[in-house]
């Protein structure tokens, strides 16, 4: 394989700007052969997803397709992205919904979004896999992460981004109980996490099987989620409820069984509720219209955009 020591920038052999050189050992999945110039096409098509890392993201603006999807792909011109946890690796064959087109030109990526129209995009690789866009108009990078669908890591983004999963859904209904001793929980059966500053919660003691569009909240609070120390797939939640007819706090040992079930053990009566998700909440790229998924009942928003979560690490306390 002819060695790459340029990534997309032509300055002379004599000049070394880290930022833009290339180690040899760099874009070496890709088969080149002698003279065969290197194309940024081929380089963002050569991997079927981009996770963009949003927490990484440095500068002031900010370009909404981006800010709202988990990954995007570049593929034979056309732009797709995941914006949704939710049947992510499922949608559009793991790729996610078509929203825009783009070509490449040099070291610039430019893109054409059905909504957010033209953006210029200076590409930077800084790994064989990780880049950093640059752009070229406004005070924003994003970097992404590149992967194959089979080896991308579904289980890391449900932990990463847990808060969006939980945001998903209309509600989530107790479907299952083991375990433990009585307790006020008990009796609470559906809980709501909104977009709201990503730390609302709502809780309700409807009968079981309500349906979702009447189902009347009791109590509404805060919530946090917290890294548990040693664990990749266990969280800390704690409940702060601020309501006229309860004020305390509860905290459960949270886990995903899927995209659609999760797992809460609750400490202090070493109780595990499962919860289910209703009503799937689909965010694509356009709020025109309203659909009804059979499967899910879901609806269409836009308006959800990715924030920098910072979470505290804590010890497991139990």
């Amino acid at each position: 394989m002819k060695p790459l020591k340029l990534l997309f920038l032509y300055i002379t052999t004599s000049v070394m700007i880290s930022s833009c050189v290339v180690q040899n050992e760099v874009i070496d999945h890709i088969d080149y052969t002698e003279n065969t110039p290197f194309s940024l096409n081929q380089y963002v098509s050569s991997y079927d997803l981009w996770y963009v890392d949003y927490n990484s993201t440095i500068g002031t603006n900010e370009i909404p397709f981006l800010s709202k999807a988990f990954t995007v792909s570049f593929l034979n011109g056309n732009i797709y992205a995941n914006n949704n946890i939710v049947d992510i690796g499922k949608t559009g064959n793991g790729l996610g919904v078509l929203v825009g087109n783009y070509q490449a030109n040099g070291s610039v990526l430019q893109t054409n979004h059905t909504l957010d129209n033209q953006h210029d995009f200076e590409v930077i690789q800084l790994s064989e896999n990780e880049i950093r866009i640059d752009d070229l108009h406004q005070n924003i990078s994003y970097f992404l992460t590149g992967y194959q669908r089979d080896n991308f890591d579904y289980d890391k983004l449900f932990y990463e981004n847990i808060e969006y999963l939980l945001q998903e859904y209309v509600a989530w209904e107790k479907i299952d109980e083991n375990g433990g001793y009585e307790n006020p929980f008990d009796t609470e059966n559906f809980l709501q996490f909104t977009p709201e500053n990503d730390v609302t919660f709502y809780s309700s003691h409807d009968f079981l099987g309500t349906n979702i569009d009447f189902i009347k909240w009791d109590y509404i609070g805060s919530y946090e989620i917290a890294t548990i120390k040693g664990y990749n797939d266990l969280l800390l939640l704690t409940l702060n409820y601020n309501t006229n007819a309860i004020d305390s706090v509860e905290k459960f040992e949270l886990k995903i069984i899927n995209d659609q079930t999760i797992s809460l053990y609750h400490i202090s009566s070493k109780t595990t509720y499962t919860f289910l998700g209703k009503g799937f909440i689909q965010h694509l790229r356009s709020s025109t219209k309203n659909t009804v998924n059979t499967a899910k009942n879901s609806v269409r928003k836009n308006s959800r955009k990715r924030t920098k979560i910072q979470r505290k690490i804590v010890d497991k306390q139990n």
